[in-house]
């Protein structure tokens, strides 16, 4: 029996990246797409609570089974798993391909993560696919075939329990990519900074601005691969518990 795979992403369902993704699974197994019905970058791990969730078939997909849903990344694979294809085993998650890195700190921002993440915490085999390219037309077709074997290990030889991979493919160049690394979250952030700006009325709004800031000196890290010219590979997990913390606040609180 083929393998069950849902995809998902944040771009919304009718983006150049999960089209793209759809068709390299296609190659994988039977493909059931639920995605959002507009852009969700920067959702997070939002969920929908104390408002309508809308899922209606789409026609997107000649040869495969596709809704868009009102919600969230989060909320697309909720549905999916717990509606619509609640009598059957899912496979695979993957969610992608995002327009953009998701690289280090953004992980935690970013909704096609976010949809990884979330078939992790339901012990399902899940995959964020990134493109390190902002461009809504940047070109995907030198993703194929790490797309394909980091699937294909995925399927063969397994993903552990409660962990997603954040997969994140540099950009064409010049240089042809070296090849595929397993990495560490980097140790970067982005320093925001907020515009104050006025609308024709007058009225003052802000914009959200700022640079990204890498820490990291440890070669080992995602930022770092990418910027080598490697498909970086970071597993997550969503515990987010601190052994340091616990260690310090035992220690050092009196409670």
């Amino acid at each position: 029996m083929k393998p069950l795979i849902l995809v998902t992403n944040d771009d919304g369902i009718d983006s150049r990246g999960i089209r793209h993704l759809v068709e390299i699974m296609n190659h994988f197994g039977e493909v059931v797409i639920v995605a959002p019905d507009s852009p969700q970058s920067g959702m997070g791990h939002a969920i929908t609570v104390g408002d309508k969730l809308r899922l209606v078939k789409s026609d997107l997909f000649d040869n495969d089974l596709s809704y868009k849903c009102s919600g969230t990344p989060a909320d697309c694979v909720k549905i999916a798993k717990h509606h619509l294809l609640k009598e059957r085993k899912i496979d695979l998650i993957v969610s992608g391909i995002n327009h953009g890195s998701n690289s280090s700190i953004s992980v935690l921002y970013s909704g096609t993560m976010s949809a990884a993440i979330e078939g992790a915490i339901e012990n399902t085999p899940s995959i964020g696919f990134s493109l390190c390219d902002y461009d809504p037309n940047a070109s995907l077709s030198h993703t194929g075939p790490f797309i394909k074997k980091i699937v294909q290990n995925a399927l063969q030889n397994g993903i552990p329990d409660s962990i997603a991979l954040n997969v994140n493919i540099p950009a064409v160049s010049n240089e042809n990519i070296k090849g595929i690394k397993v990495c560490k979250q980097a140790n970067a952030i982005w320093e925001e900074k907020f515009d104050k700006r006025y609308d024709p009325y007058g009225r003052e709004y802000f914009w959200m601005v700022g640079n990204f800031v890498n820490h990291d000196n440890d070669p080992d890290n995602d930022e770092s691969a990418i910027n080598s010219n490697y498909v970086s590979i970071v597993p997550c997990k969503f515990d987010l518990s601190s052994n340091k913390g616990q260690d310090y606040l035992k220690k050092n609180w009196k409670i």
